[in-house]
Order: structure tokens, then C-alpha cells, then sequence
């Protein structure tokens, strides 16, 4: 990734004497040839803040796909009073009154002992509880940028807040709702085929440098402004906390998980 020059201006409040490890750096990064880093299609500008949270939540989907194999499944009911012991009872009453009284006890003690071989037995067997992996989502990094002014609130808040703001919405919506106007369109030559199929662009890709780790690519899958923060005289912000949740583009391996731990290109 390029270094950061007069041309590649920096969106920030003033933070003179932090840690540049308790600064984090955003900006947009583009795909060349398989590898994301910036480039000349991609915004220059650099936003950093401080962040006063920042976490990273990873989901793993392990599920045991044979867990319906035992009998549990297939009869729930009655293997749970085999498995308690409560069909006893329930025996033991149908049997009353049948035939004299010792064929009647012979015959519930035979009873008896044949269901206690149930009690305190299980159908969970190490192959039904198997965990199988079935798959991730992609990586969530929830933060809160933070932004204040020392001097001029245009420059130090609102421009690098407005830049993210541009980075998390789309680039571009197309104004004509109507597929058949635009094939219109199309067959005259005024729009091309692409166009006409998908006329508007995605949010950009954006990159995080914190902490001596780059993450990239990412997306602001959400982006929050507080709108009672405090205003100077002007109506400008003088401060903002904004909560964002990033998102990798994909679900991350191992490959991935050890670049992000590289030094920037």
C-alpha cells in the first residue's frame, strides 16, 4: 500500500503526543491483479481517530449433523419414560387385576426388571455427537472512532466523518428505476449492456490499519452519527463518536489471518 504523501491528504483531529498504535487508519483500497491495495482508482484520503472500542467477533459453525440418528428421534416420548423410569407405573397398573395375584406379581416383577435396563441409559453416542465444521460468515470488527476539535471543528470532525460516511454508502444509485427504459436505452447505443443490467455502484472497500495489523478488505456494513453531540456557534461538531461495524469481504483462513499480521505494502 502506498505511504501516505501531500497528495494522499490525512482526515483527522489533531492527536499530538498519542501513540500511533492507539491510531487507526482507514482508506479505501481497490483489487489489482488479486492483491487489494490502493491504487489510483481508489480514494487517497486517509481517515484516523482513536478508537475507544474495537473488537473482533469470529463465528464458526460446528453442528452435529448426526445427532438425529438415535432413537431419541424417532419415538422422543417413549424412550424419555424408558430412560426416567415412568413407564413403571404405567405398567404396573395396566397388569393389576389380571390373572390371581402371583402370576400378576410374577409377571410385574419380569416387567420390572426388564424396563430398569433403561434407566440412567442414553442414546448419545460419540459418533451422533460428532462435531462437523459447516462454515464461517464473515469476520465482524465492531469500533468507535473518535473524533474532536481542537481548532477547526470543519476539518478535524465533520470532513473525516463525512469521508466515511461516503465510504459506507453506495457510490452511486441510478436514477431510472425501469429495466425496459434502459434496454431502450441500449439498443440505441446510449448505455451499454453492463450499464443497463446493474446501473448503479456498491460501496467502496475500505482497509483498517490499527495496532500494527492491516485489515483489508472490508466493508462498513453499519455506520452510526450521533446527532445531539455538541456544535459550536456555527452549528459545526466539535466532537463525534462513531460506532461502526467492518466486515470482511469473505470468511477469513489461515493464509488470510497472517497477512493481516504483516507490515503494509
Amino acid at each position: 500500500m502506498t505511504p501516505t504523501t501531500k497528495s494522499a491528504p490525512v482526515l483527522s483531529s489533531k492527536w499530538d503526543g498519542l501513540s500511533k498504535h492507539l491510531l487507526a487508519s482507514f482508506f479505501e483500497v481497490d483489487n489489482e491483479n488479486g492483491t487489494w491495495k490502493r491504487t489510483d482508482k481508489t480514494d487517497p484520503a486517509t481517515v484516523m481517530a482513536p478508537l475507544t472500542e474495537a473488537s473482533m467477533e469470529m463465528a464458526l459453525n460446528w453442528q452435529s449433523p448426526f445427532e438425529q440418528a438415535g432413537p431419541e428421534t424417532k419415538a422422543p416420548a417413549l424412550m424419555a419414560m424408558l430412560q426416567s423410569g415412568v413407564l413403571q407405573p404405567i405398567i404396573d397398573a395396566a397388569m393389576a387385576g389380571k390373572g390371581n395375584s402371583s402370576d400378576a406379581a410374577a409377571a410385574q416383577k419380569k416387567s420390572g426388571d426388564f424396563l430398569k435396563q433403561f434407566e440412567g441409559r442414553t442414546g448419545i453416542t460419540k459418533l451422533n455427537s460428532t462435531q462437523v465444521f459447516s462454515g464461517m460468515p464473515p469476520v465482524k470488527i465492531q469500533v468507535v472512532a473518535l473524533f474532536r476539535a481542537w481548532n477547526d471543528p470543519a476539518s478535524e470532525v465533520m470532513a473525516p466523518v463525512d469521508k466515511l460516511m461516503e465510504w459506507a454508502l453506495p457510490v452511486e444509485l441510478s436514477a431510472d428505476g425501469s429495466i425496459l427504459a434502459r434496454a431502450a436505452k441500449t439498443a440505441r447505443g446510449e448505455m451499454g449492456f453492463i450499464e443497463a443490467l446493474l446501473p448503479s455502484r456498491a460501496p467502496v472497500r475500505i482497509a483498517m490499519q490499527y495496532k500494527g495489523r492491516t485489515y483489508a478488505p472490508l466493508v462498513i456494513e453499519s455506520i452510526g452519527q450521533p446527532m445531539d453531540a455538541q456544535v459550536d456557534r456555527n452549528g459545526r461538531y466539535v466532537e463525534q463518536l462513531i460506532p461502526m461495524t467492518l466486515c470482511t469481504l469473505t470468511a477469513l483462513d489461515r493464509q488470510t489471518w497472517a497477512n493481516f499480521k504483516t507490515s503494509p505494502l
